[in-house]
Order: C-alpha cells, then structure tokens, then sequence
C-alpha cells in the first residue's frame, strides 16, 4: 500500500459556498471552508492541487481513525468520497452535527 505524499500548500481563499474569507490553516494546509466545511476537489495527494475535477466537497460525515478525526466528503461532480483532517478552527457545531453528537 502506497502512503499518500504531503505537499504543504497553506493559502487562505474565498470560499466558493459560504462567500467567507478562509484564513490559512493555523498549522498545517488548508484544504476546505473552516466556516461551513465545503472543499473543492482539487488535490491527488494532500496539497498537491494538481486533480482536474475541481468539484465540490460536500461534508456527510466524520470519521476517526488512529487517533485522527477526518471530514468524509461526497464530490458532486466526480461522486468519489474525500477523507480530510479535521482542522482546530472548523466550526465545532458542524463537526457535532456531522458525527451525529449533540454539542
């Protein structure tokens, strides 16, 4: 099994659902809105921005594993589901609402 490389790309942008300004990920890279979770399919491997799809990330549900709690994604476009790492400033009420926890 091939581990998937990491490629540091932390930029803020403008987030293409919610309108908001998205910071640059406080230690890391920043790969989807910390406001309302929507991402965009744009990498292969973490960082890498080099997939075509482009689609939407839409969140459908929280998943931990080996001590990482990970965003599980459905692509609109593409259909292919998406794990990304939860970041510390994704807003706490939606990660509540997507692991079906009340908070």
């Amino acid at each position: 099994m091939q581990t998937a490389s990491f490629t540091k790309n932390n930029q803020g942008f403008i987030c293409v659902a919610c309108g908001r300004a998205v910071p640059s990920h406080p230690s890391s890279s920043r790969d989807h809105c910390n406001y309302c979770l929507i991402g965009l399919h744009v990498d292969i491997n973490p960082g890498d921005r080099l997939n075509t799809c482009g689609g939407v990330l839409e969140p459908i549900s929280i998943q931990t594993k080996s001590g990482k709690t990970k965003i599980v994604y459905r692509c609109k476009t593409c259909h292919e589901q998406v794990f990304n790492v939860v970041a510390p400033d994704d807003d706490p009420g939606l990660i509540a609402e997507l692991s079906g926890m009340p908070w």
